[in-house]
């Protein structure tokens, strides 16, 4: 993808502004205004480039933090400490960051100490790789010390400088260049891979919510089974929770394609795939698991509803409508979404068509309440009365009964007292 030979992108030497770089431009004129240097940087650069959406972008700038704060009457200290400063301007917020080079990295995570310097030049050979290692300036010149432009049209991953240093620095780089893989369907250049193979086990220094965060991006990517084939060629999966037992279902994965639109698609699709190729007696502790990456409760629930659904509809031809009603409207059309890409059984359309047939999609919507069954009972509070507000639901919901007080009514006092 954006490879020459498969593509015919060439990146300009002038970038053309779209509005949301129009919208910040005043905040770099104010800067230059005062004698600085102020540029657009990183991802949002390397995004416009490519003819991406980009949704955020990054400022940096010569002027120390202190200089940023005296030009802008309105700012937030997010960050001062590594130079960021976030100003308010005509009521968008944009972050400000100082050029800066970085110490040592003791913990493979964060710098020693930062030293704010004045050389947009040393503030781009600190980042990860070349492709996020560009600036423009306020007339839309491009700065491109490290030839990110030349492996944006490649379609190469590579490391600004020696790869061995950037990942010691930071090990989640590793991470980041497998997710990149997969969201740009790029290469990794051979010695930015050699490098991290090299470096993998230094993940384990890296707290597991950030490597979550990359893992999950890359899962959700349209080249997905490019980052797989990439985490598993240099090792990175082993350093990843329970991943390094369950190698035959990334392997699995990383030859199938189809696009994830969800974090809970893509753990129901990995859970999927780690039970269906585990011993018949294993099965995968979701909770647990999911636990271990520090997943949402609310994420761990849908997996838990989803994995569940998918094993149930396999063994028919579809949901009857209280499978539907349980799951509820995305999650039953999660299910049938991944069973189109796991066997080409899913009818994400009819099972979204049956939830919206359903006289109702929730208890609270039953034409009578707990209160209507006491006082037709005479009965005082207990277990009994959820039995009977289940059992009503579960024959509206098939559509034995009509959701009509009198209809239920009758039903409750002829079956079910």
């Amino acid at each position: 993808m954006n490879k020459k030979g498969q593509g015919d992108l060439m990146v300009p030497n002038k970038l053309t502004f779209t509005p949301l770089f129009r919208q910040a431009l005043p905040v770099l004129k104010q800067l230059t205004d005062h004698g600085y240097e102020a540029y657009f940087v990183g991802g949002s650069v390397r995004d416009a480039l490519l003819g991406l959406e980009v949704n955020d972008i990054d400022i940096a700038t010569s002027a120390l933090p202190e200089e940023i704060k005296e030009i802008f009457p309105r700012t937030v200290d997010v960050g001062i400490d590594h130079g960021t400063v976030m100003v308010m301007v005509d009521g968008e917020a944009y972050e400000i960051t100082t050029f800066r080079t970085e110490s040592t990295y003791q913990d493979f995570r964060r710098p020693d100490s930062v030293e704010f310097v004045r050389s947009l030049r040393e503030d781009l050979q600190r980042r990860d790789f070349t492709i996020n290692a560009m600036a423009v300036d306020e007339t839309g010149a491009i700065y491109d010390y490290y030839d990110g432009r030349a492996d944006l049209e490649e379609g190469i991953i590579r490391a600004v400088g020696e790869a061995d240093e950037r990942f010691n620095e930071d090990a989640l780089r590793m991470m980041r260049a497998v997710r990149f893989s997969a969201q740009l369907g790029f290469d990794i250049e051979a010695s930015t891979e050699l490098a991290i193979k090299e470096n993998a086990s230094l993940l384990e220094h890296i707290a597991v919510e950030r490597i979550h965060i990359e893992f999950v991006k890359l899962m959700c990517s349209q080249a997905r089974a490019k980052g797989l084939k990439s985490m598993l060629k240099t090792k990175l999966f082993e350093y990843c929770p329970e991943l390094a037992r369950n190698k035959l279902a990334l392997m699995y994965l990383s030859n199938h394609e189809g696009d994830l639109q969800s974090e809970q698609q893509a753990w129901s699709l990995l859970v999927h795939y780690m039970n269906f190729l585990m011993p018949t007696n294993y099965r995968v502790d979701i909770r647990q698991f999911l636990r271990q990456w520090k997943s949402s409760n609310q994420v761990i629930a849908a997996v838990e509803a989803i994995v569940s659904g998918i094993q149930k509809r396999q063994a028919t031809e579809m949901m009857d409508p209280f499978d539907i009603y349980q799951l509820g409207a995305e999650l039953a059309r999660d299910v049938e979404y991944l069973l189109t890409l796991i066997d080409g059984s899913g009818r994400p359309d009819e099972a979204t068509a049956m939830h919206q047939s359903l006289q109702i999609k929730s208890q609270q919507e039953l034409a009578i309440s707990g209160a209507d069954v006491m006082k037709l009972t005479d009965q005082k509070p207990g277990p009994w009365l959820g039995d009977v507000l289940a059992q009503l639901v579960e024959e509206v919901v098939y559509g034995r009964l009509d959701n009509n007080e009198t209809i239920l009514l009758a039903y409750v006092s002829e079956h079910l007292i």
